[in-house]
């Protein structure tokens, strides 16, 4: 009887085989197309389309469970022995089409294999791409993240990983001295986290340098990549391991849907003694710790990110442009204190921006950095809230890289609840308004900022 079980298996463990090496065949074909073409195809083939109706777009599983031929399919499957969605909490049909795409534009330009596993939201990314360097309880295990980066980062790693498990945060207050994160490394240190650029202040740091550091004490180098996207920047082309984004933003511009992205190399650098983890880390992820955490995406939201992302490098590319207007423009006025946009001369992070912010597949290098700005208001707290208040065109959310620009006060919403201190840490005053900009004209932006400013 066992003979015939593994018998059974085998013809289903076969198939399965067979059809990973068709898929890598045709993934192999795809990597050797341009940014837009993946963008608009991603692994959903003209031969596949013909097994699903001749359906133009890849095909919307919203079954929540899969049927299996017989037992042997479905020991087979469950036992992770062939490939299977078996159930969306593990997998789905639609969920692959997404972090297969992703998986080709975050690795474009880069010459080794990515994988990729999408989740519930971006913060449900973070934890994941976080929480399994962090399992074992060993006294003193720490790691050192930037200090200026979004709030619910700063709140998972404070309150959560700092406060209820007593691991310790070594946060760095200016993430472009690389000695900072140097001498806070030791024996018990198991990742590099930062953001580049930072969420709301726009600070960027030297991958390269930082990743190099990171490597030589067998360490991995996690990057939110959230506001420049694939198609200005690739961290793991200058030597991240991990990369993390938020697709509810620039990615997802419509605004149709939350979800998160974690999209890893092959074979990354960790001190952890997990073979699995290290060859394939979202693929271990996805199999392992997702399945019991359960931090799933459903499959319409995977549906409206793939539509999305057909347009995604002219859409950045048009609000990049837009963005950087804007930016001079309110260098300009009298009432605004300081900007923050990387794109500035006066920005002291400028010449690192350049060197790693270029607009995918430009004829000639040129550089974009991002739909994100942020600013001070000269006369304080209060004039910031009024200048919110009477912005009639802008839209005040804590959403970002919308087609429609939004604007919002990090101190009272979106940094609020980490406190004075933690605010301080993260250099987030009162008076500073975020800003991201949209697809809208910046002649019109600039009409209402200006109304508003006065």
């Amino acid at each position: 009887m066992s003979q015939q079980v593994k018998t059974g298996m085998q013809h289903y463990i076969e198939i399965g085989r067979q059809k990973q090496q068709a898929e890598q065949q045709y993934r192999e074909k795809m990597r050797k197309k341009r940014f837009d073409t993946i963008a608009a195809h991603g692994m959903y083939s003209l031969e596949e389309a013909s097994s699903n109706y001749g359906s133009t777009m890849e095909p919307l599983v919203l079954s929540p469970a899969q049927h299996f031929e017989n037992s042997d399919h479905l020991e087979a499957a469950l036992s992770y022995a062939t490939p299977a969605w078996g159930y969306t909490r593990i997998h789905n049909p639609s969920l692959h089409y997404l972090e297969e795409t992703l998986s080709l534009l975050e690795g474009y330009g880069y010459d080794g294999e990515t994988n990729s596993t999408v989740t519930s939201s971006g913060m449900s990314a973070i934890f994941m791409a976080t929480q399994p360097f962090l399992e074992d309880p060993v006294p003193g295990v720490n790691f050192i993240a930037d200090a200026k980066c979004y709030g619910g980062t700063f709140m998972l790693f404070n309150e959560r990983y700092h406060k209820e498990r007593n691991i310790d945060v070594r946060w760095i207050e200016d993430s472009s001295d690389l000695s900072h994160w140097e001498h806070s490394i030791d024996e018990h240190t198991r990742f590099l986290y930062v953001e580049m650029p930072s969420n709301p202040s726009l600070t960027v740091v030297d991958l390269e340098g930082l990743s190099a550091l990171a490597h030589h004490h067998n360490l991995p180098l996690i990057v939110d990549a959230t506001i420049a996207t694939p198609a200005l920047m690739r961290p793991l082309r200058h030597g991240a391991d991990i990369v993390i984004h938020s697709l509810s933003k620039a990615i997802g511009g419509s605004g149709s849907a939350i979800a998160g992205a974690i999209i890893a190399k092959n074979h990354i650098t960790t001190k952890l003694n997990n073979d699995d983890l290290k060859a394939n880390f979202t693929g271990y992820l996805k199999l392992w710790p997702m399945r019991d955490h359960g931090p799933a995406l459903s499959p319409m939201s995977a549906h409206f990110l793939l539509n999305d992302i057909r347009t995604l490098r002219t859409r950045v590319d048009a609000m990049s442009k837009n963005a950087l207007t804007v930016a001079k423009q309110l260098e300009s006025i009298p009432s605004v204190e300081a900007v923050y946009y990387p794109g500035l001369p006066s920005n002291a992070g400028h010449t690192t921006a350049k060197r790693y912010m270029q607009l995918v597949d430009h004829p000639e290098q040129s550089n974009r950095y991002g739909h994100l700005i942020s600013f001070t208001v000269a006369s304080g707290a209060q004039a910031t809230r009024d200048t919110l208040d009477r912005l009639s065109l802008i839209w005040r959310a804590t959403d970002l890289g919308r087609h429609k620009s939004v604007a919002v006060i990090p101190s009272i919403s979106t940094h609020q609840q980490q406190g004075e201190t933690g605010r301080s840490l993260a250099s987030i005053p009162a008076n500073l308004i975020r800003l991201s900009i949209g697809m809208e004209h910046p002649d019109d932006l600039m009409t209402d900022l200006e109304q508003a400013l006065q």
